[in-house]
């Protein structure tokens, strides 16, 4: 029972979460304003994750400062994604009845073919390396440089988004897509331009994520599965297209997860999440801190 209430414990926790925050969020931002269900998301966390990973283990680059060039580069896969496949699929009005099925299926596919062809390259052999893993003792709490500062690089890039979405004309413009998007496009709001940004900015945020995730653990072709599946459950948890729902429902799903682990079992990790999803969409299907549905 000591251990359950350690300071250790929480922290964890909240590091835990705060990456689920920065990974829902870039999911919940393509969903949102495009209603495309993008499967293919954790694969963008193991792109950034690599990134930072090769980075370091051949210049020796710092990832906190790699994560800008993972973000680049996966922010910069999310424009071709838009441009290649999705563009097409959202100017067809035919097509648009059928939008998040047929995203689905697209996003499936570009997962598939991510993690097989990043397995080729790599192997499925686990790599890792050390950075920042000195212990930091504040007070009674040991906690890691590295852990440490993913839970600050994190918080600074959430209230700068939060920042954007309020007062950028940019953020203004995603939320009210977000909210209405007819309503957007009769006010003079650029819906194309909104909606690449939507992809850059929710694939390079995965992708920063991930080489912030580098530093902590073990990276893998298919990392990526699980954190698309976590996203999910935080964005239900949120509410979608609910941003700063996601945020909270990210930090709380890490709480649950971390706490769940510790009284139960590392093995039964899965089942917590999953049980999570299932018992919100049964007790809440608008999220527990969502509120009425979006109007489109």
């Amino acid at each position: 029972m000591q251990a359950i209430l350690s300071w250790q414990l929480l922290f964890a926790a909240l590091v835990t979460g705060s990456i689920y925050v920065l990974v829902a969020l870039g999911l919940n931002l393509v969903y949102g304003t495009m209603r495309l269900l993008n499967v293919a998301h954790g694969d963008m966390v193991m792109i950034g994750a690599y990134v930072s990973y090769w980075l370091f283990t051949l210049s020796g680059l710092s990832p906190l400062l790699s994560m800008l060039i993972a973000a680049a580069l996966t922010a910069a896969l999310g424009a071709l994604a838009y441009v290649g496949l999705f563009r097409r699929l959202l100017a067809n009005r035919q097509l648009v009845q059928r939008l998040e099925g047929n995203s689905l299926l697209l996003f499936f596919g570009i997962s598939i073919v991510i993690q097989n062809l990043a397995s080729l390259a790599f192997d499925s052999t686990p790599r890792a390396y050390q950075y920042l893993d000195r212990v930091v003792a504040i007070g009674n709490l040991g906690i890691t440089e590295n852990r440490l500062a993913a839970l600050i690089v994190t918080g600074i890039l959430s209230l700068v988004i939060v920042l954007f979405l309020r007062f950028h004309i940019y953020g203004l413009a995603i939320k009210a897509l977000m909210q209405h998007r007819e309503a957007a496009t009769v006010v003079g709001i650029d819906v194309e331009r909104v909606q690449i940004l939507s992809f850059c900015i929710g694939f390079g945020v995965a992708g920063l994520a991930g080489a912030l995730l580098s530093m902590m653990e073990q990276i893998t072709p298919f990392m990526g599965f699980p954190f698309t599946i976590a996203a999910f459950v935080v964005v239900i948890l949120g509410g979608l297209g609910n941003l700063l729902g996601g945020m909270a429902a990210g930090l709380l799903l890490g709480i649950l997860e971390t706490y769940g682990v510790a009284l139960t079992s590392p093995s039964l990790r899965s089942v917590l999440i999953y049980g999570v999803f299932i018992l919100v969409l049964l007790v809440r299907p608008q999220g527990l801190l969502g509120g009425k549905r979006v109007v489109r």
